[in-house]
This record gives structure tokens, C-alpha cells and sequence, in this order.
């Protein structure tokens, strides 16, 4: 347990060593909207969404088309209106 604590101890001054996360730690936390944050944001949008669009699938449709096509397709189509509306977003943001 300690050779894992000390492992995870090294990666994170590692980490913090290297300035372009510190840049990107830091501009996440003050809310700056940069080409990284702006990417990182989408994916974790974009990721929610999928999570999002299988759920309901499957709660409208799993007994019509069977549970596994019903998360398929709404994981597909859950991102449909997400993306383009966190990209208006972020550049909403990013200029006013």
C-alpha cells in the first residue's frame, strides 16, 4: 500500500513539474475558456450526453425494441443536440 501511495506521490510533483497542466489545471479553475478548456469541456459533455440519450432510450423505448438497440441508438442520438449547443455556449462565453 505505501509503494502505491508513493507511486501516486511521484506522478503528482511529476505533474506539477510539467507547466503546461499547471496552465490547464489553472485556467479550469478560474474559469477561463481556453482551446484545451473548450475541448475538455465538450468531452465531458459529450460523454454525459451518451450516458444520458442510452438512459432515456431505454425508458421510451427498451420494451419496443429491446433494451441493448433502444441505449444503442439513444446514446447516439443523445449527443446530437448537446454538441452543438456547448460549442454556442463555450463561444457565447468565450466573447461576451
Amino acid at each position: 500500500m505505501s509503494n502505491l501511495l508513493s507511486t501516486i506521490n511521484s506522478l503528482i510533483t511529476n505533474l506539477n513539474a510539467i507547466p503546461s497542466i499547471h496552465i490547464f489545471v489553472s485556467n479550469l479553475a478560474n474559469g477561463e475558456i481556453t482551446i484545451l478548456t473548450a475541448i475538455f469541456w465538450l468531452g465531458v459533455a459529450s460523454g454525459i450526453s451518451i450516458i444520458g440519450g442510452a438512459i432515456g432510450g431505454i425508458l421510451l423505448a427498451g420494451k419496443d425494441l429491446g433494451y441493448n438497440l433502444a441505449a444503442m441508438i439513444g446514446g447516439l442520438f443523445g449527443p446530437a443536440g448537446v454538441i452543438p449547443a456547448v460549442v454556442v455556449g463555450l463561444a457565447i462565453l468565450k466573447f461576451v
